[in-house]
Formats: structure tokens, C-alpha cells, sequence
């Protein structure tokens, strides 16, 4: 695997490097070694799959406060996404910067998430499927999201006119002095 970093500190791109021959190919999509040796989490409690029937759906942005914080390595397995991930860690100097990259099935890459960070996409074809790796449970008390709108961030999302969920469009909008909960 290669890991590509990002202007986020500790935020990756990871890419498969396949292995070809006349059936097709064979790459790794994890190992915990090549993760560990990068200081990154290689744990995982749950995997979780999200299928969007329709372009232009908007799922996020997301993440799980303290003391169930958790990173996630992402992969669009069918369709295609622009994927997004917002630093949200109060002491960073990138705080409530963004970085975006396009997963899509055929160019198999991935992005490893830490903790800290806020993550939502947007799928750019009609009936897209994403597989998520997560170092932590679901725990609804710590559930908590950024508005994949707010001017605060000012995310440039490709498709208007978004599909996206009532959870999604309820979180107030952020003031840039302020301080995220746990991060």
C-alpha cells in the first residue's frame, strides 16, 4: 500500500498497489504493520457500508466525541464519491481546514481518518456504496456533526442541490472562535 499524506497531519490517502498477472490483480487493502509503522491506529471494532440510491447525497459531516473518538479508513466499493474530512481538533494549526479527495471504484483508493477529524461525502453517481473500517463502536451519546454547508468551513461540494438527511441538516452553524467538544 502507499500512503499519500495530506496537508492534514495525520490525515492519508492510502492507494492500493496491485499486483498483476493474466487473472486480474491482487492487492492489500490493510495491514495493521504498515499502519502501526505510521503511527496510525490499526484497530477495528466494526466495519459499517452506507448505499446511496441517488448522485448528490450528502452523508455528513460526522465523527464520535471523547471517550469514543475514532478514526475510520474509507472505500468507495461501487459508484463514486467526493470525500471529505474537516480538522476539528481545537490545537491543531489546521482547525476547521478541510481536505477532499475522490474515492471511486476504480481507482480504489482509500482515506485513513483520524481521530479528530469530522468526515461526510458526497456521491457523485447514482447508486454508490461505501465501506467503512471503524477503530471504535457505535455509541449514540457521542454521535455528534458539522453542517456539510457551513460557511464556517466552506466546503466546495461538487453536486448542488444536495440530497442529505434531517440529522444531517440540524446542527447549527459554527463560529470559527469557537471549540469543538472533545477534540
Amino acid at each position: 500500500m502507499k500512503f499519500i499524506e495530506t496537508p492534514l497531519s495525520g490525515l492519508y490517502v492510502v492507494e492500493p498497489e496491485p499486483n498483476y498477472d493474466h487473472r486480474g490483480f491482487f492487492a492489500r487493502a490493510f495491514c495493521a504493520r504498515e499502519f502501526q509503522a505510521l503511527g496510525l491506529e490499526p484497530t477495528v471494532a466494526q466495519t459499517n457500508i452506507s448505499f446511496s440510491e441517488k448522485a448528490g447525497t450528502v452523508r455528513g459531516m460526522h465523527f464520535q466525541v471523547a471517550p469514543h473518538m475514532e478514526t475510520k479508513l474509507i472505500r468507495c466499493t461501487r459508484g463514486a464519491v467526493y470525500d471529505v474530512v474537516v480538522d476539528i481538533r481545537s490545537d491543531s494549526p489546521t482547525y476547521l481546514k478541510w481536505y477532499a479527495v475522490e474515492l471511486t471504484q476504480d481507482n480504489r483508493r482509500m482515506i485513513f481518518v483520524p481521530r479528530g477529524f469530522a468526515q461526510g461525502l458526497q456521491t457523485l453517481v447514482d447508486k454508490t456504496e461505501v465501506f467503512y473500517i471503524m477503530s471504535e463502536f457505535y455509541h449514540p451519546e457521542s454521535q455528534r456533526g458539522l453542517r456539510w454547508d457551513d460557511p464556517a468551513l466552506g466546503i466546495s461540494w461538487p453536486l448542488g442541490n444536495p440530497i442529505t438527511s434531517d440529522w444531517d441538516r440540524s446542527h447549527a452553524l459554527l463560529d470559527k472562535r469557537q471549540k469543538l467538544e472533545s477534540c
